[in-house]
């Protein structure tokens, strides 16, 4: 079972521009986003997939000097940029991470992967709310491209795996419970605005040296201390359109 992890990143972010080379720690948004992404077991490559525009050139130079593949395509067919980018390695099964989440739960992709293993469905899907910022997606190459194929509105082509849980009837799908210890929806530990990025330096510094702590920790550090919590907790994301 060849598999890829592919992170997408740019520096375009109407809400806090440039975030995911923004400090944190002892490094950079990406690097916390890389290193844990680098834990999860059997993943054969791991790739930052950006746009061609100029401004993103700071994402490839960045990889570039850490040794991190890179892949550039689309910048708003982000579908078509994850298509594309896996097309050399001719993949079984594609992980998808968004490069804002910094906490991303490398403990639940193994998970996912040994579960995958067994069942070979078509894509992966959670049962039980995440904390945002924390879940990653696993679907197979085949049912990437069909998505490629069948998928025309823009929503579909912005994220991703969409259509798969739209219309979910036409894959095979691979369910998998969550613990309870992880189902805190209402705690936000992702990156879109000041607020947020205000919240993750705090925990940052809580766990410094330790860029690779359990996302089960960062849960439990924050109902701990929900006065960090609340820094970002009136944050509303942005719609799927």
């Amino acid at each position: 079972m060849k598999t890829i992890l592919i992170i997408q990143a740019r520096m375009g972010s109407t809400r806090l521009p440039g975030k995911v080379l923004h400090s944190l720690g002892d490094t950079v948004i990406l690097d916390y986003v890389v290193g844990r992404c680098k834990q999860i077991r059997n993943v054969d490559e791991v790739i930052v997939a950006t746009s061609t525009l100029e401004q993103d050139q700071a994402i490839v130079d960045w990889c570039c000097d850490h040794g991190v593949a890179c892949f550039r395509g689309s910048e708003d067919d982000v579908l078509s940029r994850y298509v594309k980018c896996a097309e050399s390695y001719r993949p079984d099964y594609v992980i998808r991470v968004t490069s804002d989440c910094p906490f991303i739960d490398y403990e639940l992709g193994n998970a996912m992967m040994e579960e995958m293993k067994r069942s070979l469905a078509d894509v992966a899907i959670l049962e039980g709310d995440l904390p945002r910022g924390l879940p990653m997606e696993l679907i197979s190459y085949r049912a990437l491209k069909f998505i490629d194929k069948h998928g025309h509105e823009a929503r579909h082509r912005e994220h991703v795996t969409y259509y798969a849980y739209e219309y979910s009837e036409q894959f095979q799908v691979m369910k998998l419970q969550l613990p309870e210890g992880l189902r805190h929806p209402d705690l936000r530990i992702t990156l879109d605005t000041s607020e947020d990025y205000e919240m993750l330096t705090r925990v940052a510094d809580r766990f410094r040296g330790d860029p690779l702590v359990s996302s089960r920790e960062v849960i439990r550090y924050l109902l701990d201390h929900p006065e960090v919590a609340r820094i970002n907790a009136h944050i509303q994301q942005k719609p799927v359109i």
